[in-house]
């Protein structure tokens, strides 16, 4: 049922990367030192930050840039490659975007570009300062929406490891990685309001190789999103809540969406959230596939829905609910989940009528209701696979004629 994922080690690759490039020593680029920095949290560290990021990339060999500590104000900044030699950035102050969402054309404030050999670590923090923006973010003000920034972006980047970094109440989503490969994202800090509108912690699309480990996540939306084209990846050691979850998608609202298969997490424990671990699909729409994704040794404390599959997946009610999801899936494992449901409805399989879920596994699972009923499990076009001990039953309880909707 669960066959081994043939996923490259890349942070061992990473490793052997930084080590080979750390025999030559890095030339050092502060921003303060060397290009007039100022971190006294009103001087825009914009041209400074650029001016440095350019020099070192020029670099023939290996060099770091530096951000001492202190608090910074940074406009916006594009970072670009490809650079001459492995790069470095050195963040150990606190870096933040200016407040009022206004000062944003483009959903962009610190982007990576088309960068190969890359790490960022230190321990800063980049702070996106959102409030302003969570109170104006809602459905309906989608052009609101579609301009607000990301506080971090990775496109096109290639071996790449990420350490020690916050990111802190990002006006949308906090980390983005796009058409990404051999990058690996560890011991981050992510943090926003629970009521703070889509500030996913961690999405990712088009991209093969990307480990997640051993990160706090808590914030407003999911802790952890998986678009289209995600393959290869290894999630694990995430502790997620408050938020949404762990989620696959959602998927199938546009056309042309690339699948998503060989996805493992493991080893996470996810606290007071509205999901746990979830595969979203749209009704209706376009097609899509998800196969070989694996939820293993996973603690769930106070979770509403703590194993979910949903292809009606309709927030804000703007879809064809009445049409079946297009998005096939299969391979599909939940094993050696535990913990307590903050509802009775501990696991729901809301598949799609024309295409049923397939290869659908159940094993050791036990969850208890944290209230006086029983937990119960409910099976929409589907017939999972059991092993093992498993509380609730399942497929034990009816499932309504209009699934409640997830967030």
């Amino acid at each position: 049922m669960a066959p081994h994922l043939n996923i490259v080690p890349s942070m061992f690759v990473l490793l052997l990367l930084f080590i080979s490039a750390s025999k030559v020593q890095p030339d050092a680029f502060d921003v303060v030192a060397k290009f007039g920095a100022k971190a006294d949290g009103k001087t825009d560290l914009s041209k400074p930050f650029l001016d440095a990021w350019k020099e070192a990339c020029a670099s023939v060999t290996p060099s770091t840039v530096v951000i001492p500590k202190g608090t910074y104000l940074l406009s916006k900044v594009n970072l670009e490659g490809p650079c001459k030699a492995p790069i470095e950035i050195n963040v150990q102050g606190t870096i933040q975007a200016p407040a009022d969402p206004s000062a944003f054309k483009d959903p962009n404030w610190v982007r990576f570009y088309s960068v190969e050999n890359f790490k960022m670590f230190g321990g800063g923090i980049f702070d996106g300062q959102g409030s302003i923006a969570y109170e104006k973010n809602t459905c309906e003000n989608r052009e609101f929406r579609s301009k607000l920034p990301v506080n971090i972006r990775f496109d096109f980047v290639t071996n790449a490891l990420i350490q020690d970094i916050t990111s802190k109440d990002s006006k949308l989503f906090h980390i983005n990685v796009f058409a990404c490969k051999n990058i690996t994202l560890e011991r981050l800090k992510i943090e926003a309001p629970d009521e703070s509108p889509n500030t996913d912690g961690i999405h990712m699309g088009k991209s093969e190789g990307v480990n997640i480990i051993a990160s706090d996540i808590k914030t407003g939306d999911d802790c952890i999103s998986i678009g289209d084209g995600t393959k290869n990846m290894v999630i694990k050691e995430i502790t997620c809540g408050p938020g949404h979850g762990i989620s696959i998608g959602s998927l199938g609202k546009f056309q042309n969406e690339e699948p998503v298969e060989g996805i493992k997490i493991s080893n996470c424990t996810i606290t007071n959230t509205s999901n746990g671990a979830r595969i979203k699909t749209w009704p209706g729409e376009h097609g899509g596939a998800v196969s070989e994704i694996h939820f293993e040794d996973i603690t769930m404390n106070n979770v509403s829905s703590p194993i979910l599959i949903d292809q009606q997946y309709c927030p804000w009610n703007k879809c064809k609910k009445i049409e079946e999801s297009k998005v096939k899936l299969s391979n599909i494992s939940f094993k050696n989940i535990r913990g307590t449901s903050a509802l009775p409805e501990a696991i729901k399989f809301i598949c799609s009528g024309s295409s049923p879920c397939q290869n659908v596994e159940l094993a050791d699972i036990d969850i208890k209701h944290n209230g006086a009923e029983p937990a119960t499990s409910q099976c929409l076009n589907v017939k999972p696979i059991t092993i093992g001990k498993l509380n609730p039953i399942p497929c034990s309880g009816p499932v309504p004629k209009t699934p409640s909707a997830t967030a």
